[in-house]
């Protein structure tokens, strides 16, 4: 790295990290838990990572000095006690407040563990550039935690709903592109942080997609429910972009215009889906030359430490030309409390970008309303590059209730008269409702989940179910569990605000994203 990051900047980053992820943890037990024992578990890491270095400096100490919370003491470690406490580290162990993380998603259908496991890996990597050189070694290592912690997961069934992070993206390498190694790699280190697809993933990456006409295309926009102002806007849209191409090959001049879009709206209202469609609408209609669609949020374009966000950025959007790079939640780049967060390094590389590439690269950003407002104004160039906005609206609960039958259907589950009723109240109530929280179709995914997994326990105590009793979901399935009466709650399984942390996006009845 060209710049090194003061022990007053690792402590900020490091703080600033551990608090945002404090926030996102909705049970208290939980953020008590992690507040209490999260320090002394990073700051263990830290002499693991540094273990596989091969050498300690006086910068490893003032890193290790300043990696603590806020109001407890600075342990303010001496050389040679941290050399020792080094070459002891007897090996990495999941903290307590893991298995606590664990048992919620369980309960919720959260994934806090799996967002835990991310932010883990980012601060251990800041711990590896105290030397300003991410080894192999050293990825190796924060590989294998990240591994330990994911196969409790695994075996405990919160699954993951997107990749884990590749931290083989962050190994500093010579300029011939051969990565730094500052010690021999260690077993845990074999085959990791080389950025490679597995098989299975190269040979779906090789595999095309099939192409389809702008027909095709239009009509799995019109079957998506509800956003009728979205559809409409996108039609426009693409009538402007199609009259445009027919001027320039007239011959007839053609004003400037950017095409990267805003989307503003909460989760799970189709922003993903409609992103994913409109990739393909302008792959057919010449505008882009591949028409994939490249997904990422903040921790796919900011490195864990200086130098390293721009390359990140920039390796992002070689893989999104000739497509559409969406950035979800992109308010989260700019944090107008800290001028110097390394958002603001990847915004400048996501406008240069944009710029060098504007024939072949539109960017969609999307989250919030109003902190997508503030996002856009927080950067002149963005101002000038995003000036068309989709807004997307909450689903109706009668929208809501298109997208669980549509679920149903495309997943074999049957639903009799009395199950309909009951669901569409459900879910009108569900909707009349909402608050911040309020999850759209991602909550009604939990609600079908729920069902479908309560339905199996039901069939499952049956001798012989038939086929119809196979698909059959029924009122029961879907009500709460048993109230401390006896008597069903006549209520949705799943209320307002009790979203399912990272799902994808539910905009059709038939192809729930």
């Amino acid at each position: 790295m060209a710049n090194s990051m003061s022990a007053g900047a690792v402590h900020k980053q490091y703080d600033e990290g551990l608090s945002a992820f404090r926030r996102h943890i909705a049970d208290p037990a939980v953020r008590v838990a992690f507040g209490r024992e999260a320090d002394a578990f990073m700051r263990a890491c830290a002499l693991g990572v540094w273990q596989k270095d091969g050498g300690l400096t006086p910068r490893h100490v003032e890193y290790y000095n300043a990696v603590y919370c806020k109001g407890n003491p600075v342990p303010a470690i001496l050389y040679w006690e941290l050399s020792t406490a080094v070459s002891e580290y007897p090996g990495f162990k999941a903290p307590a407040f893991f298995q606590k993380m664990i048992q919620y998603d369980l309960a919720t259908g959260r994934r806090t563990s799996r967002r835990f496991i991310d932010t883990m890996t980012l601060m251990l990597l800041l711990f590896a550039a105290a030397d300003d050189v991410v080894s192999e070694a050293e990825a190796g290592f924060v590989n294998a935690c990240a591994d330990s912690l994911s196969g409790l997961c695994d075996r405990a069934g919160v699954h993951s709903d997107k990749p884990a992070l590749d931290v083989g993206e962050f190994v500093t390498k010579h300029p011939d592109g051969t990565p730094v190694k500052d010690n021999a790699p260690t077993p845990a280190a074999a085959g990791a942080g080389t950025g490679t697809a597995s098989p299975a993933e190269a040979a779906k990456e090789r595999e095309p997609e099939p192409q389809l006409t702008l027909e095709e295309l239009l009509a799995e926009l019109d079957a998506l429910c509800g956003l009728p102002k979205v559809k409409a806007d996108v039609k426009s849209l693409i009538n402007l972009v199609k009259v445009r191409k027919l001027r320039q090959e007239a011959g007839l001049p053609v004003p400037p215009m950017s095409l990267h879009l805003v989307f503003m709206g909460n989760p799970g209202t189709g922003k993903t889906t409609v992103a994913r469609l409109l990739a393909k609408i302008y792959h057919a209609i010449g505008v882009l030359s591949k028409g994939q669609l490249i997904e990422v949020d903040r921790s796919g374009l900011v490195a864990g430490f200086v130098g390293q966000t721009a390359m990140k950025t920039g390796e992002v959007i070689q893989k999104a030309l000739g497509g559409v790079l969406f950035i979800d939640e992109a308010y989260a780049l700019a944090n107008q409390d800290n001028p110097n967060d390394f958002g603001k390094e990847a915004i400048e590389a996501l406008l240069k970008g944009m710029e060098d590439h504007r024939d072949d690269l539109i960017v969609i950003v999307a989250g919030y309303p109003e902190l997508m407002k503030n996002f856009i104004h927080a950067n002149p160039g963005l101002e000038s590059r995003f000036n068309k906005y989709f807004f997307f609206e909450d689903y109706s609960g009668e929208d809501l209730m298109k997208i669980f039958t549509g679920m149903c259907e495309q997943n074999g589950y049957t639903l009799d008269e009395v199950t309909c009723s009951f669901s569409r109240g459900a879910f009108m109530e569900l909707y009349e409702q909402r608050d911040e929280n309020f999850g759209n179709a991602r909550d009604v995914r939990n609600i079908f989940e729920y069902g479908i997994s309560r339905q199996a326990n039901r069939v499952a105590a049956m001798e012989a179910p038939t086929r119809e009793q196979l698909m059959a979901l029924t009122k029961v399935d879907l009500q709460d569990e048993e109230d401390t009466d006896g008597e069903k709650k006549a209520e949705p399984a799943v209320q307002a605000g009790s979203t399912q942390e990272a799902e994808p996006d539910a905009a059709a009845p038939v192809h729930p994203e």
